[in-house]
């Protein structure tokens, strides 16, 4: 089924309200196995609705109307909708009932002629009654095309959307989605990885997405069930998997985990709460950035003894107890230098794993390195070890959420490198 989707209002138009409910309605749509492939806006202006109506009728099997619903002369979609189907309008008895106890209920209201307009339905239609408001939607087919109408206001739409329409569309098939994680590789690089995939692809459906610092593919399938989409998914993110960089490095051990809402950081410290481990830090360029994310996480307590934020040399020295003269003939951007200060914090705080950053977030050089270059310490049981990362190219700003990324990548990688796990 294709669908469109239609916004009536001049102040959408104007720039006076923004038209988050074409979003709603996507989502809603696009779950319930529906493919909107139209929006449009269009004023308060009749002739104009007529003929978005009349292009939508010859391309679209369903066409949602929002906004207009109301009772002043402006309101004008259910009048435009059934000139536009050659039918009339008449009044639906639980909406007119539902206006009948609003004015009862407030003696202060004076009931007008045009409130009765929120009562009115095009002649034929399914009421799709309004649990928050006054102004009925409905649904209504003609020569095989649905048309629905909606009121504008979120807080109505919403709930009528939720609770009304959403039953009458329902079909058997949904959509469902599969979100797949990915840190140290571009999206252009992953694209041409798997363009034999992606070109190839028709259900399931893989869309990139490119992030700071990490990028997502979704997975989407329609089907009845979620089993049977889980095994559709399966399949095509193990064929995605399989695949390898262009320098060779399996895309397994770049794929970190599921889901929107989840980040490298999260699964590192759900990672350190599963096993009862512990981790401290010792920040320089990012002055705390690495611990504060931490900080974020309910639990962090259990996780996070404390830490350190060594910005000058003298500090890295005295807080971390490195000898000044180690510090200065290896160079703050050392190598050297991340893994003593990730050793120092994990030896003075008794954490199972310390992590250090030092680097360049720029944008002058330091230490004749460039702005972006950033060297990661990590040391754990097994001992210590450092990354060299180059995040040329991007604002200060960035270096330093990048830094505090490849920094947790880091200490996910290390806890199950030390248990044979990757």
């Amino acid at each position: 089924m294709k669908a469109e989707i239609i916004a009536v209002g001049t102040e959408i138009l104007t720039g006076q309200i923004v038209n988050t409910n074409a979003q709603f309605l996507s989502e809603k749509l696009a779950s319930l196995g529906i493919d909107v492939y139209f929006q449009t806006a269009v004023g308060d202006n009749a002739d104009r609705l007529l003929s978005v109506l009349a292009i939508a009728r010859d391309r679209s099997d369903l066409v949602i109307l929002t906004g207009g619903l109301g009772p002043t002369e402006d309101d004008l979609t259910k009048q435009t909708l059934a000139q536009f189907l050659g039918k009339d309008l008449t009044f639906d008895s639980e909406a007119m009932a539902k206006l009948d106890r609003f004015f009862d209920s407030r003696p202060d209201h004076v009931r007008t002629p045009n409130n009765l307009r929120q009562a009115q339905i095009v002649t034929g239609s399914t009421p799709l009654q309004n649990l928050t408001g006054l102004a009925v939607g409905g649904l209504i087919e003609v020569e095989g095309v649905s048309y629905v109408v909606l009121p504008g206001p979120p807080s109505e739409l919403k709930p009528m959307v939720n609770d009304e329409l959403v039953p009458l569309l329902a079909t058997g098939e949904k959509l469902y989605s599969r979100v797949l994680r990915f840190f140290g590789i571009g999206e252009s690089q992953l694209v041409t990885v798997l363009a034999d995939v992606i070109d190839g692809q028709s259900d399931p459906t893989v869309a990139p997405y490119a992030k700071t610092g990490e990028v997502t593919l979704r997975l989407s399938t329609k089907a009845s069930s979620q089993e049977q989409a889980d095994q559709k998914l399966d399949q095509l993110e193990q064929v995605i998997l399989q695949h390898e960089t262009l320098d060779a490095q399996p895309l397994r051990q770049l794929f970190y985990g599921y889901g929107d809402d989840n980040s490298l950081a999260k699964v590192a410290f759900e990672l350190l709460c599963e096993r009862g481990l512990t981790l401290t830090a010792a920040e320089s360029l990012t002055a705390g950035m690495f611990q504060s994310t931490l900080a974020n996480f309910s639990g962090a307590s259990a996780v996070l003894p404390g830490g350190f934020v060594t910005y000058s040399i003298e500090e890295k020295s005295k807080m971390l107890q490195i000898p000044l003269a180690e510090l200065q003939e290896h160079g703050v951007v050392s190598a050297h230098t991340a893994e003593r200060m990730a050793a120092q914090a994990r030896l003075l705080t008794g954490a199972d794993y310390g992590v250090s950053l030092t680097g360049v977030a720029g944008p002058d050089s330091l230490e004749g390195h460039p702005a972006g270059t950033v060297f990661i310490g990590i040391a754990g049981p097994k001992g210590a070890r450092s990354i060299k990362v180059n995040i040329a190219g991007r604002s200060r700003m960035d270096v330093r959420k990048v830094a505090v990324l490849h920094a947790f990548n880091l200490v996910r990688k290390t806890v199950l490198l030390d248990e044979n796990l990757l």
